[in-house]
C-alpha cells in the first residue's frame, strides 16, 4: 500500500533505526530497503536536521506531529531540499512503539516559485537560436503528455538535462525521475537492474530486487545511452511498451507500472536498424516524440550566452573575485569548435575560474590542450590584433570490404586517429572525441583496437 504513495514514507523503531521505507523514498535518497533496514536514520536521511537537533529525540506517545522543512543529502550526493513531517506510532495501550516520517521532493515548487529573471532558459537548459527556441516552446506541450520521448544529440548536448525538464515540467514531477545508463552495465546485471528479480533467480539473487521500472512507478524511466542496449534487452523492453506489465526475473507474476518512458542516444538509430543492430519496431514505440539538440558549434550567440551563465556559477561557488575575460581568451573561446559540446564548455570555465586567482580570467588561465597539437595561436601579436586559427582533425574514409561507408567504420577510425593524435594516451584521446574514458575503452574494445 505504502508503495503507491508518492510521498517518501520510513518507518522507524523507538531507537530510531528504519523498519521501512517505500519505493518513492528508495528513489528519492537511491538507498534499497536492503540496504536501510537496521540502520540508524541519519545514516540513510543525511539532512541538517541530524546535524543541529533530531525532533524525535524529544518525541514519546504524548508528541503532536512536526512538520519541518529541511534538506537531505542522496547516495548521489545531490542536495534536495524536502517538507519533513515527523509522527509518534503508538500502540493499542498508547506506547510508543516507533516514529513515522514522509518526506516531500520540494524541487518541483522551488522551480515553480523561482521568481527571478531567466531569460532563454527552461529549466537548466539556456539558449536562444532557434533550434533551442524552437525546442523551449515544445517541452510545455510534450510534458503533458505520456508519450514515448527520443532524443538526440551529440555527447555533451545536454540529454539529461532536457529529460530531467521534461520530467519536471510534466504531471508526474511529483513522481521518481529514474536514469539507467544501458551502455554502462553487462547483459546480465543490466536486465536484472532494469526489471528486478525475485530471490533465488540466479546465482547470488540473495533478496528481492524492485528493479528500476518498479522504482519508477508513477514517474520517469530515463534511458541513456539507449543504442548500447543488447538486443534480448530490446525485446523485452519492446513488450513492457505494449502492455506496460513487468516481470521480474524468476517470478511468472507482472507488475503493472505507470512509467513514463524517455530515452536517449549519440547514435544514429536509423543506420543501426538497416544495420540490424536496433529493433526496427522498438526504434519506432520509442520515436513517437523525437528532439535533436544540436551541438554547441552550430548554436552561434549561444556559446556567449552558456560561457557567462557558468562563469556566474562557478564564481559564487568558489568564492572569487573574478570580473570575466580577457579579449583574448573571450576570442579563442568563441571560435573554439567544442567537440565536447556544453560538457566541454563547462570543463573548461570550472578549470579556468579555479586557476584564475581573480580579475580577468586571462589566456594562460585556459587548459593547456587547447594551444596543444591541433590549436594554433600566434603569440606574437598584441591581443588586441592576434590571430586565432583552429584546425580541425582530418578522417580517413574507412569502409567495410565491400567499399560501402559504416557507421562502424567511421567510429573505427575517429577512435585510431585520436589515439595517434594523442600518442597513444587513452585519457587525452578520450577528450579530443569527447568522450568518457570508460565508454572510450568500451568501444574500443568493440572494435578490437589495441593501443
Amino acid at each position: 500500500m505504502i508503495d503507491e504513495i508518492p510521498l517518501g514514507i520510513v518507518v522507524l523503531d523507538t531507537q530510531r533505526r528504519i523498519v521501512l521505507i517505500n519505493r518513492a523514498f528508495e528513489a528519492l535518497v537511491g538507498f534499497s530497503i536492503e540496504d536501510a533496514r537496521g540502520i540508524p536514520c541519519f545514516h540513510i536521511m543525511r539532512s541538517k536536521l541530524c546535524i543541529q537537533q533530531c525532533p524525535l529525540v524529544k518525541m514519546d506517545s504524548n508528541s503532536e506531529s512536526i512538520i519541518v522543512e529541511s534538506d537531505i543529502i542522496n547516495k548521489e550526493r545531490e542536495l534536495i531540499p524536502v517538507l519533513i513531517n515527523l509522527s509518534p506510532i503508538k500502540d493499542t495501550d498508547g506506547n510508543l512503539t516507533g516514529f513515522l516520517e514522509t518526506v516531500e521532493d520540494l524541487r518541483p515548487l522551488k522551480k515553480v516559485g523561482d521568481k527571478s529573471p531567466k531569460a532563454y532558459a527552461f529549466h537548466h537548459l539556456i539558449g536562444k537560436s532557434p533550434e533551442m527556441t524552437r525546442i523551449f516552446q515544445t517541452l510545455p506541450l510534450l510534458a503533458q503528455s505520456d508519450s514515448a520521448i527520443l532524443i538526440t544529440g551529440e555527447t555533451g548536448t545536454g540529454k539529461d538535462m532536457l529529460a530531467e525538464a521534461v520530467h519536471q515540467a510534466s504531471n508526474r514531477a511529483k513522481g521518481p525521475f529514474i536514469k539507467v545508463n544501458c551502455g554502462a552495465l553487462p547483459e546480465t546485471l543490466l536486465e536484472s537492474e532494469l526489471f528486478g528479480h525475485r530471490k533465488g533467480a540466479f546465482t547470488g539473487a540473495v533478496e528481492n530486487k524492485p528493479g528500476r521500472f518498479r522504482l519508477a512507478h508513477n514517474g520517469t524511466l530515463y534511458l541513456t545511452e539507449i543504442g548500447d542496449l543488447p538486443l534480448p534487452l530490446q525485446v523485452k523492453l519492446l513488450t513492457f511498451l505494449d502492455d506496460k506489465v513487468v516481470y521480474p526475473l524468476g517470478s511468472a507474476k507482472g507488475f503493472q507500472a505507470d512509467v513514463r518512458i524517455i530515452a536517449a542516444t549519440h547514435r544514429n538509430l536509423d543506420l543501426m536498424v538497416k544495420e540490424r543492430n536496433f529493433r526496427e519496431d522498438l526504434m519506432f514505440r520509442l520515436n513517437v516524440v523525437r528532439l535533436h539538440l544540436p551541438p554547441l558549434r552550430e548554436r552561434g550567440d549561444d556559446i556567449r550566452l552558456i560561457l557567462d551563465h557558468f562563469i556566474n556559477i562557478f564564481v559564487t561557488r568558489f568564492r572569487k573575485n573574478i570580473n570575466g575575460l580577457s579579449k583574448k581568451a573571450l576570442r579563442i573561446l568563441l571560435e573554439y569548435p567544442y567537440p565536447g559540446n556544453v560538457r566541454e564548455l563547462r570543463n573548461i570555465i570550472e578549470y579556468a575560474v579555479n586557476i584564475c586567482p581573480k580579475g580577468q580570467i586571462q589566456f594562460t588561465h585556459l587548459p593547456a590542450y587547447l594551444s596543444e597539437t591541433k590549436h594554433h595561436y600566434d603569440h606574437s601579436v598584441p591581443e588586441e590584433k592576434e590571430s586565432y586559427q583552429w584546425t580541425a582533425p582530418t578522417v580517413k574514409s574507412s569502409s567495410e570490404p565491400n567499399g560501402k561507408k559504416t557507421w562502424a567504420s567511421l567510429e573505427r577510425g575517429l577512435i585510431i586517429e585520436a589515439l595517434v593524435n594523442s600518442k597513444g594516451r587513452r585519457h587525452k584521446a578520450a577528450d579530443l572525441l569527447g568522450w568518457g574514458r570508460s565508454t572510450l575503452w568500451r568501444k574500443m574494445k568493440q572494435y578490437k583496437i589495441d593501443a
